[in-house]
């Protein structure tokens, strides 16, 4: 339960999968806030505030209770188990998600999968965001 006059965080959900050559140099322009693609592009941003910057559309769910966000984080590393090659599943750390999803930090998580390929997790708090209070919350 959250305390009386603490304002209740949002976290959206986003997942990124694509190819790691996108993720570096010379090619991760549109990962840039600045870059006149960024809000469309579909990989990932540099920083993951920067999510918040994206289009609304790519936000996969929106969790205020910090159980239901860090059961998503985890549902989400079951769902993709099959990428990292018969290595185990990184331990979502279900009660640390879940503690800094109540003290309104972001959950992020990226592994190199499969196939040269790059999966990115993430909850990102907004309602502010504790780095970029000055970023929107993409949902109003």
């Amino acid at each position: 339960m959250h305390g009386q006059g603490r304002p209740r965080v949002q976290n959206h959900a986003y997942v990124w999968l694509g190819s790691g050559e996108v993720l570096v140099k010379p090619g991760d322009a549109q990962r840039r806030p600045g870059h006149p693609e960024f809000r469309t592009a579909q990989v990932m941003p540099l920083e993951c505030a920067d999510w918040l910057l994206k289009a609304a559309g790519r936000i996969e769910g929106t969790f205020v209770e910090p159980k239901e966000g860090a059961e998503w984080y985890a549902g989400q590393l079951a769902e993709h188990a099959a990428l990292f090659g018969g290595a185990s599943v990184p331990d979502p750390l279900h009660e640390e998600t879940v503690r800094a999803l109540a003290a309104g930090e972001d959950r992020v998580g990226g592994w190199w999968v499969s196939g040269g390929r790059f999966l990115s997790v993430n909850l990102i708090a907004c309602s502010p965001h504790r780095v970029r209070p000055e970023y929107a919350c993409p949902l109003g």
